[in-house]
C-alpha cells in the first residue's frame, strides 16, 4: 500500500512540474500515469497504521487545478480535457505526417518527371497556327495555339486548363493535358498566367465553354508564372488594391471584355463620322487658352511660358470648319476637378465634332442620330460580348425626349427631387442641377433626354443665344438613364462683337484668342458642335456603376499610377 501512495505523490509532482507533451507517446505516457490517480481512493479502503499512517499524514495534498474562469476543474472534466488533448495531439501528428508524405510524394513526382522529355510526334499532321476565336472553324483538325493559362486544375493524371489569347467569345478554350503532357516538370509546376503554346486536336464538346475542347499532344512553356496571381487579384480584393494591380486586373474576363467593347465603340464612332462625310483631325493638347473655366485647368511651365493641358479641342475644331467642312477628333481632355464621384476623371477620352451652316434643331437631330447609329453599329460588332457584360442593354430609339431647362426645374420640383435633400430645398430657375438630382430625374423618365436651352449665366462665353429669348443659350446636354450627362453641345457665337462681350463677362483676356477671333473676321457662319465623354458613354451602354471600370488606367484625384 505505501507503494501506491508513493505513485500517487509522484504523479501529483509530475502534474505540477512536467513540461507539456510534445508527441503522442508523451501524451499517452502522461495519461497512463493519470490513471493511477485513483490509487489513493483504493488505499483509503484499508485502515492505516504505524509507519503507513505517519507517511499518509506527511504526504502533501494534491494541488487543485483551476480553469480560466477561476473555478476548480473537476476530475471528470480533467479526464475529458485529457482525452481531447490526446485526440488533438494525435490529429496534429497525423496531419504533419500527411504533409510530410505529400511533400515526399511531390519530390518523388518531380524526380520522376525529370526523366520525361516531351517531343512533338512528327508522324501527326502538321499543326496549323490559329487563334481561340477561330476554333469553331477547325474542329477535328490539329492546331497550334499560343496563349496564357487563365485557370487550371488537376484530376488524376489529367490537367484541365482554360487557355486565353485575347480573342473569341467566350474568350477561353478548355484544354486537356493527358500523360505524358501532364507529367513533365513544367506541367507539375504550371501556374495561372503562364504563357504557353499547345499543339493538339480540336474536338466538339458541349460541356466545354464555347462547345470546343483542345486535346493536347504536345506543349511548351514559354513564360512561367510564379503562382502569386490569385493572392494579388481575387473576388475579395479591395478596390484601392485593384487600382494598384490594374495591370493584372485587366487580364480577368469582364475587364478584358469591357476594354474590347471600348475599342469597338471608338471604331463605331469613327465609322459613323466617316459615313457622314467628316474628317478626323488631331488638335494639340498643350494650349494657352481655356474653354470651360480657369478653375479646372492643369497649369505648367512650357519653356518659360504659362501653358495648360487642354480642357477641350473645340476651339481648334472650329478653326478647321472653313478648311474641311465637317470635322471631329478623338483625343484626351483634362479637368482639374477635385471631384470624387463615380463619373468624374481628371483625364478622359473626348469625341468632339464641329460643322458649319446648321441650325440649333439640326444639331439636336445630329446628336440623336449619332447615338442611335453608333449603338446599332456597336451591337453588330460586339453584341455577343455586350450581352455578357450588360444583358439588360436595349438599343435607343428615336425620337429622344426634348426638354427645356426650365421644364426640368419644374419636373424636379413637382416630383420632389430636391436641390438639397436635407433641407428639402427646391430648385429655382438659374440653379445648376447637380449630378444626383439630374440622374434621379433621368432615371424616373427612363429614356434619353436632350436637355435644352440653359440660361446664359450657366454656360460658357462662346455659346450663342436663342433668338426667341436672349437670356437663354442654344445649348444641349444629352442625359442617359443610369449615367446622366454624356454629351454637351451648343451652337457657337459667330458674331465678333457678341464674342467680345462674352470674354468681358467671364473676365477673360481676348488677346490669346486672336486666332479664334479671326474666325469671326474672315467669313463667319452659323456653326455648332459637341463633346462626348467616351467613358460616360461606355458606362451607359455597358451598365457600369463607376467610370473607373471602363478606363484602362483611371486618373482621378489622388491617383496617377500605375
Amino acid at each position: 500500500m505505501p507503494f501506491l501512495w508513493c505513485v500517487w505523490v509522484c504523479f501529483a509532482v509530475f502534474q505540477m512540474s512536467a513540461p507539456a507533451p510534445t508527441s503522442v507517446a508523451d501524451v499517452s505516457a502522461a495519461l497512463s500515469s493519470a490513471s493511477l490517480a485513483d490509487a489513493p481512493a483504493a488505499a483509503a479502503a484499508v485502515p492505516a497504521s504505524g509507519a503507513d499512517a505517519s507517511a499518509a499524514a506527511a504526504a502533501p495534498k494534491k494541488e487543485k487545478i483551476i480553469g480560466p474562469d477561476g473555478k476548480e476543474i473537476s476530475k471528470n472534466e480533467q479526464k475529458r480535457l485529457e482525452k481531447a488533448a490526446k485526440a488533438a495531439a494525435e490529429k496534429a501528428m497525423k496531419a504533419a505526417k500527411r504533409e510530410g508524405d505529400k511533400a515526399q510524394q511531390e519530390r518523388d513526382r518531380l524526380e520522376k518527371a525529370r526523366a520525361i522529355v516531351l517531343k512533338e510526334d512528327e508522324s501527326l499532321p502538321k499543326a496549323k497556327r490559329i487563334e481561340i476565336g477561330q476554333v469553331r472553324q477547325h474542329v477535328d483538325q490539329r492546331v497550334k495555339i499560343f496563349g496564357w493559362v487563365h485557370n487550371l486544375r488537376s484530376q488524376g493524371n489529367l490537367q484541365f486548363l482554360e487557355l486565353r489569347d485575347g480573342t473569341g467569345v467566350p474568350a477561353l478554350l478548355q484544354t486537356v493535358f493527358a500523360p505524358p503532357c501532364s507529367q513533365t516538370v513544367d506541367a507539375l509546376q504550371l501556374h495561372r498566367e503562364a504563357a504557353i503554346v499547345v499543339f493538339g486536336t480540336l474536338k466538339a464538346d458541349e460541356r466545354a465553354k464555347g462547345g470546343v475542347e483542345l486535346q493536347a499532344d504536345y506543349w511548351e512553356l514559354i513564360g512561367p508564372s510564379d503562382g502569386e496571381f490569385s493572392q494579388r487579384i481575387n473576388d475579395d480584393t479591395h478596390v484601392d488594391v485593384l487600382a494598384d494591380q490594374r495591370h493584372l486586373q485587366i487580364r480577368q474576363l469582364e475587364p478584358s471584355y469591357i476594354l474590347k467593347i471600348r475599342s469597338f465603340a471608338i471604331q463605331a464612332f469613327r465609322e459613323h463620322f466617316f459615313a457622314k462625310g467628316f474628317f478626323e483631325v488631331t488638335p494639340p493638347t498643350l494650349v494657352q487658352t481655356q474653354v470651360e473655366g480657369g478653375s479646372t485647368l492643369f497649369k505648367m511651365n512650357y519653356f518659360g511660358e504659362d501653358a495648360y493641358l487642354t480642357q477641350s479641342s473645340q476651339l481648334y475644331l472650329e478653326t478647321c470648319v472653313p478648311a474641311l467642312g465637317k470635322v471631329f477628333c478623338c483625343a484626351p481632355s483634362y479637368r482639374a476637378e477635385k471631384s470624387r464621384t463615380r463619373r468624374h476623371l481628371a483625364e478622359y477620352t473626348h469625341f468632339e465634332g464641329e460643322l458649319g451652316f446648321i441650325t440649333y434643331e439640326d444639331l439636336l437631330d445630329l446628336l440623336e442620330d449619332m447615338c442611335v447609329d453608333v449603338a446599332k453599329r456597336l451591337v453588330e460588332k460586339a453584341g455577343d460580348m455586350l450581352k455578357i457584360v450588360n444583358p439588360n442593354f436595349v438599343q435607343p430609339q428615336k425620337p429622344f425626349l426634348r426638354m427645356n431647362y426650365a421644364d426640368a426645374v419644374k419636373y424636379c420640383n413637382e416630383h420632389n427631387i430636391y436641390k438639397d435633400e436635407e433641407t428639402k430645398e427646391h430648385f429655382k430657375f438659374g440653379d445648376d442641377i447637380p449630378e444626383g438630382p439630374e440622374r434621379r430625374m433621368t432615371d424616373q423618365i427612363g429614356k434619353p433626354i436632350l436637355l435644352c436651352r440653359f440660361p446664359g449665366e450657366m454656360k460658357s462665353f462662346y455659346m450663342s443665344r436663342c433668338k426667341e429669348d436672349k437670356t437663354l443659350t442654344e445649348s444641349v446636354d444629352l442625359l442617359m438613364p443610369g449615367v446622366g450627362e454624356i454629351i454637351g453641345g451648343s451652337m457657337r457665337t459667330w458674331d465678333l462683337e457678341t464674342l467680345m462681350k462674352g470674354y468681358e463677362r467671364e473676365g477673360i483676356d481676348p488677346s490669346p484668342y486672336y486666332w479664334y477671333n479671326d474666325l469671326r473676321r474672315f467669313g463667319s457662319c452659323p456653326h455648332g458642335g459637341w463633346g462626348l465623354g467616351v467613358e460616360r458613354y461606355l458606362c451607359w451602354i455597358m451598365g457600369q456603376d463607376h467610370i473607373r471600370n471602363v478606363t484602362l488606367y483611371p486618373r482621378v484625384i489622388g491617383r496617377c499610377k500605375p
